[in-house]
């Protein structure tokens, strides 16, 4: 497993993919948050918010990690159907879902390393906040834990998209369409007080839900359980379509 987590890693720096991923998510969030002024509707800029925050960066990143995530996820199993290779990658003497694993892990490895660079926000919002250091290091913390554990479902929803076919294209819409559903999708859905008291559980159950309390400054063992068990969840559906294919 260890030789194939390497693969997959070496597969996105030995490209341009994984630099394409880590850059334009970089270039979008500097752009928003540094460059871009605030307006009627948007406020991001970290420098005209009048107070020492990175609550914007933290509430756009998912937004753009909803796009990207599934744009570097879509062809870890699409593009081995299309090209045939799968069936040579599953018989090697490793198991299914060390293989998925390998393919997740290099996934949410990449995610970090993206992340990695931001800490110059904080550092930045640290020494430019009045007084120097007013800024909330024990939230910011935690929201970073909460964003990477985000990132992290998100590449599971995106690799079990991967898994149920060989275009990597409806690959990359599945996986947007079902990341927008369940961390805007519920929530909004839940927001309409249509349903009664099912509304607070959809609420529940959406991602954005979890990802908001952990930015709070707070990690709520709860969050953790539904973040992991989403997790395992699109892993096991994941594994499952892939044994089906083989039969």
């Amino acid at each position: 497993m260890r030789a194939l987590y390497f693969k997959e890693i070496k597969s996105f720096l030995s490209s341009i993919i994984g630099y394409i991923f880590i850059l334009i998510y970089l270039i979008a969030s500097g752009l928003l948050h540094w460059v871009i002024p605030n307006y009627k509707f948007f406020n991001a800029n970290l420098l005209e918010s009048g107070e020492a925050s990175l609550i914007p960066f933290f509430e756009i990143s998912p937004f753009i990690f909803m796009i990207l995530i599934p744009a570097i996820t879509m062809r870890m199993i699409a593009e081995e159907r299309r090209t045939g290779t799968i069936e040579l990658l599953f018989t090697r003497p490793i198991s299914d879902l060390n293989i998925l694993l390998s393919k997740y892990l290099a996934g949410v490895t990449l995610v970090f390393l993206s992340i990695i660079p931001t800490v110059i926000y904080y550092l930045s919002m640290h020494y430019l906040g009045n007084p120097v250091g007013v800024l909330d290091d024990g939230a910011t913390i935690t929201s970073y834990i909460g964003l990477l554990l985000l990132g992290a479902v998100f590449v599971s929803i995106g690799l079990f998209a991967s898994s149920l076919t060989s275009n990597q294209i409806v690959a990359f819409i599945i996986g947007v369409f079902l990341c927008f559903v369940f961390y805007v999708g519920l929530n909004l859905l839940g927001s309409y007080v249509l349903l009664g008291k099912l509304d607070s559980i959809i609420q529940y159950i959406s991602l954005s839900f979890h990802y908001g309390s952990i930015m709070k400054g707070v990690i709520d063992t709860a969050d953790l359980v539904f973040f992991l068990s989403i997790i395992g969840i699109f892993m096991f559906a994941a594994l499952t379509v892939v044994k089906s294919s083989k039969s």
